[in-house]
């Protein structure tokens, strides 16, 4: 269910800060608030994108998968981040589905309303300009690593990628499945076992109930 938006809730959204405030309540009259269980596919592959999403909490996957259900993740959303520019843009249809991890709470602007944004506001075409390179970085990133890694590296990359700073610490705080982290970077979910297992042995990293502290000589994997 789709409810109505404060210009204080759009001053949290990163994309929308740099937004005056005669300009935020414009936004309030065309950006929609919506809550979305776990497991709710926001945007299904092949599909027509017609709004842009920006989360506001919550974690979503974007995910693609086969006829047979194989499914890969290429990468996971959390707040303050946004989905669907790119269909906006080109006007083609969705390459990849997006899914909530776990239950969320979305912002969305509608394929006009959104054009109409970024023709007035400089700062917001370049913010989904830099969103665009990042994730361009990332996949660069993400197909040198399948190329150039073995499992043992792609694992420690990707928890390296998902670890927060925490008093000094790099600890990734959010729950991370096996199954989840397989999908990621492509191999089996007995493999990421024995990969986590061997890591904890070797004392690259130390699993805490809800996180994984990562010891500085995971930085020695390659």
């Amino acid at each position: 269910m789709a409810t109505a938006v404060s210009t204080a809730v759009l001053k949290t959204v990163p994309l929308f800060q740099s937004f005056p405030e005669d300009y935020l309540r414009t936004l309030t009259t065309v950006v929609t608030r919506k809550s979305a269980p776990r497991s709710t596919t926001i945007m299904g592959a092949g599909d027509a994108t017609d709004s842009l999403y920006l989360v506001l909490s919550g974690r979503l996957k974007v995910m693609m998968s086969d006829s047979d259900g194989k499914e890969v993740i290429l990468s996971i959303l959390g707040p303050g981040e946004f989905f669907g520019e790119m269909g906006l843009i080109d006007d083609e249809p969705r390459s990849a589905s997006v899914v909530t991890i776990e239950p969320c709470e979305l912002l969305a602007i509608a394929k006009r309303d959104f054009k109409k944004c970024l023709l007035e506001n400089t700062e917001m075409a370049m913010a989904v300009m830099r969103g665009l390179v990042r994730r361009l970085r990332e996949a660069d990133r993400k197909i040198g690593s399948l190329a150039l890694l073995d499992v043992y590296g792609r694992v420690a990359r990707l928890l390296l990628d998902m670890a927060e700073n925490v008093d000094g610490e790099k600890i990734v705080t959010k729950r991370l499945p096996k199954q989840d982290i397989a999908k990621m970077i492509g191999a089996s979910r007995e493999m990421v076992s024995r990969v986590m297992k061997d890591l904890q042995s070797g004392g690259y990293i130390e699993v805490r109930p809800g996180s994984i502290f990562l010891h500085e000589t995971i930085l020695t994997i390659d």
